[in-house]
């Protein structure tokens, strides 16, 4: 483990910048800014980068490490080895990301393991994930009837049990199919897949929602919804994200509620036996 000159040992934290520009970016998180020697971003859009230039004197952006046609594997391994040689040599890194650094987000996750496998200290500051402000802007409690979060892609590459009683959330909707990591988009045929898959489980009519977090004070978050059956010619971006609303009630398990209820009576006999005359 290399040091500075005044001894101190590297350290890395990742932190999340939030969805909304300046408005999500928590105290913790600021404070990893501030006190890092060396900040890298990566955010897509240029706006926030400058607005992180503002907090800090060097701050290095990881947005040039994509490049059309490249695979992502390769653009993570670059962002990773950015931040490890700057904490080889011993300096305080801070790697700030989009939302929650550890949502969709590998770089932040590689770089911590990395860190953590060299002997370096190395953590991660959760932010506000586009999950958070999904939950918010379209007015669903998960916890309600249950969700489940699936990687768009996966859902095609793997079988899967989906449950419609329960809220469906599919990310990255549009890179759909991508088996190439290369891509940033995916053609009308790959999400007719997606919508075929779909449509083993829901009906061809059944309204869904596509999804994109606003990122900046003047903006409205996207929140369009269509029938199903017309998914695969909606426009959609790398970054948006899929609801869709259960389509059944759930279903009443009568034998495990008879279980509870013989377990909940024979508590009460128990205590009301040892209770004193």
């Amino acid at each position: 483990m290399e040091s500075t000159a005044t001894g101190s040992p590297g350290s890395l934290v990742c932190v999340g910048l939030g969805m909304l520009l300046g408005a999500h970016l928590g105290p913790r998180a600021r404070n990893a800014i501030a006190q890092a020697d060396v900040v890298f971003v990566a955010v897509s859009d240029p706006i926030v980068e400058l607005w992180v230039q503002q907090l800090h004197p060097d701050v290095r952006s990881l947005q040039p490490c994509y490049a059309e046609g490249k695979s992502r594997h390769q653009t993570y391994r670059e962002m990773v080895e950015a931040m490890l040689a700057e904490v080889r040599v011993g300096r305080r890194v801070c790697g700030a990301f989009y939302g929650h650094p550890g949502v969709f987000a590998k770089a932040p996750h590689d770089a911590i393991a990395q860190a953590r496998a060299e002997g370096f200290a190395a953590h991660m500051e959760p932010g506000v994930s586009a999950e958070d402000c999904l939950y918010a802007d379209l007015g669903i409690d998960p916890g309600r009837v249950g969700c489940q979060h699936y990687e768009a892609s996966q859902l095609l590459f793997y079988r899967r049990v989906l449950d419609p009683s329960a809220y469906l959330v599919l990310w990255q909707v549009g890179i759909a199919g991508d088996r190439t990591y290369r891509r940033f988009a995916t053609s009308v045929a790959h999400r007719q897949l997606l919508v075929d898959r779909l449509l083993e489980t829901y009906p061809a009519d059944h309204p869904v929602t596509v999804y994109e977090a606003a990122t900046l004070p003047i903006a409205a978050p996207r929140m369009d919804t269509v029938a199903l059956r017309d998914l695969a010619t909606t426009p959609l971006h790398m970054h948006s994200t899929l609801v869709v609303p259960p389509c059944v009630a759930l279903q009443r398990d009568e034998a495990m509620l008879a279980r509870i209820a013989a377990l909940e009576a024979a508590g009460v006999a128990k205590e009301a036996a040892v209770e004193p005359a």
